[in-house]
């Protein structure tokens, strides 16, 4: 006669403080602005910012600053792997933005340079679940202005101080499969890579299979030493 396994026993209530805590947070997350050194997220502002991140994210030949790049790209660069553009017009850049801002269960920041206080992306907290102790960073769009400097590690940087400060327990991040800078840039923020769900979207008419990541409350002190060492300047 075969003996089953013993049934794991179920892991210690969180304490009460902690249940609170998550309970007061709101489905859609407050308003609030995260200064850096090298950048500030501020609460999206269709009619604000539109203009200029059309500008910035559609392939033509753009200048910040002493920051200049010529024509690209802006489906292989900006758009590709999002659920919206690359977008013709700023109406329909607009209209895309208008979604994220209208969202039930996120909250979307523009990405402003602080050097020329410029727009020049649009990061997102996603699919919230307060009473589960988790909220996504996602919908993340950057022009190739500052593609490849410590934008998207400090505003990631920023996003994760707050949630984890808020009393978050996990913080996701998902991306297409496909979608190796996403990937990359996932595991130098400090997340850990759980696995691909096959077929979990269906996105511009495409299956997408999904590579999910993960930083949990009691990872997120290692993280964040290293997400400091790596970003410019005292924070």
């Amino acid at each position: 006669m075969t003996i089953p396994p013993p049934i794991p026993q179920a892991p210690p209530p969180l304490p009460d403080e902690v249940l609170a805590r998550l309970a007061r947070l709101p489905k859609k997350p407050d308003p609030v602005e995260l200064a850096g050194r090298t950048v500030t997220l501020r609460p999206l502002d269709v009619k604000r910012d539109a203009a200029l991140l059309h500008e910035r994210t559609n392939g033509q030949p753009v200048t910040l600053g002493s920051r200049q790049i010529e024509a690209y790209d802006a489906d292989a660069l900006v758009w590709r792997f999002m659920s919206g553009g690359p977008f013709a017009t700023e109406a329909e850049l607009a209209g895309y933005l208008d979604k994220l801002v209208a969202l039930p269960d996120g909250f979307a920041f523009t990405v402003f340079d602080t050097g020329t206080n410029s727009p020049v992306g649009v990061v997102c907290y996603l699919a919230n679940f307060p009473v589960h102790g988790k909220i996504e960073l996602g919908s993340i769009s950057y022009s190739p202005l500052v593609q490849g400097t410590p934008a998207n590690r400090e505003a990631s940087y920023l996003m994760l101080r707050h949630a984890f400060g808020l009393g978050y327990c996990r913080l996701e991040w998902k991306c297409d499969a496909l979608n190796e800078r996403s990937r990359r840039a996932a595991l130098r923020i400090g997340f850990r890579f759980e696995g691909i769900q096959d077929a979990h979207y269906i996105v511009k008419g495409r299956r997408r299979d999904t590579a999910w990541f993960r930083l949990l409350a009691d990872e997120w002190p290692e993280a964040r030493a290293g997400l400091e060492s790596q970003l410019p300047g005292p924070l």
